[in-house]
C-alpha cells in the first residue's frame, strides 16, 4: 500500500510540474510578444502626403510594440485626416510588417486662399497646388470645380495658375500657366483634354509658346 501512495505522489507532483512548465512558457510568449516593436512600415498609392508625414498620422514614428499599434487604431488615425479618404492597414511576418493602402483626398487648387479638394471639402494649407488667380462668377465655378476633378492628379502638378478668361464667345474659358513656361487655353467642355498635355508637349521639343485646347488644337509659338 506505502509503494502505491508514494507512485501517486511523484505523478501528481510531476503533474505539478508541468502545469506550471506550461504556465511560464505561456507567460514568457506573452511577455516576448508585448515587446516585440513594428520592424516595417510599407505605404503605398500615396501622392501627396509624403511616407514620413503618413507615418506620423498613423501614429508609428516610434514604430511602437505590435500591441500598441493595432490595425483598427491605425486606420481610425489616418482617416481622420483631412487629405485621406480612405486607408486599408494589415499586417505581415510576426505581426510586425504593416502595410498602409491609402486612398487620398488630395487637392484641386487653391481659390480665394482655401484649398479645395477632391472631396469639395475645403481647408488652408501650404500645400504646392495651382492657384486661381482671379474671381470665378458663381455659376462657372460649380462647372469649373467638376472640370478640375477629372484632371490626372500627375497634369495637377503640371499647372502652376489658373486665370479665368472669358472671350466674350465662351463663358467658360480658363487659361491654364504651366510649370513649363507653356499657357494652354481651355474650356470647361473641352477640359479633359488638359490631360493629354505630356502627350502633346512631347512633340513640341523645347519649344515654348501658348496651347490652344479650346479651338482647334494647335500651338502658337511665342514672339520674340
Amino acid at each position: 500500500m506505502s509503494k502505491r501512495k508514494k507512485g501517486k505522489r511523484k505523478l501528481k507532483k510531476k503533474s505539478i510540474i508541468i502545469f506550471f512548465s506550461i504556465i511560464l512558457l505561456i507567460a514568457i510568449s506573452v511577455l516576448i510578444v508585448f515587446n516585440i516593436h513594428i520592424s516595417n512600415i510599407y505605404i503605398k498609392n500615396n501622392h501627396y502626403l509624403s511616407d514620413e508625414e503618413i507615418i506620423s498620422i498613423a501614429k508609428l514614428s516610434d514604430y511602437p510594440t505590435i500591441i500598441d499599434a493595432n490595425t483598427l487604431s491605425i486606420k481610425n488615425n489616418l482617416e481622420k485626416n483631412i487629405y485621406i479618404k480612405k486607408a486599408k492597414v494589415y499586417k505581415k511576418g510576426f505581426f510586425n510588417q504593416v502595410y498602409i493602402d491609402i486612398e487620398e483626398n488630395y487637392p484641386l487648387f487653391m481659390y480665394q486662399d482655401k484649398i479645395y479638394l477632391y472631396n469639395l471639402k475645403t481647408t488652408k494649407d501650404n500645400k504646392i497646388v495651382p492657384i486661381v488667380t482671379n474671381e470665378i462668377p458663381e455659376d462657372v465655378f460649380n462647372e469649373f470645380v467638376k472640370s478640375m476633378r477629372i484632371v490626372n492628379i500627375d497634369i495637377l502638378e503640371r499647372i502652376s495658375e489658373i486665370k479665368y478668361d472669358s472671350n466674350g464667345i465662351d463663358k467658360g474659358r480658363f487659361k491654364l500657366t504651366m510649370n513649363d513656361g507653356i499657357y494652354v487655353y481651355v474650356t470647361l467642355l473641352k477640359f479633359e483634354k488638359i490631360n493629354n498635355y505630356d502627350k502633346i508637349v512631347s512633340t513640341l521639343g523645347d519649344k515654348k509658346g501658348i496651347l490652344y485646347l479650346d479651338s482647334g488644337e494647335y500651338f502658337e509659338l511665342f514672339k520674340n
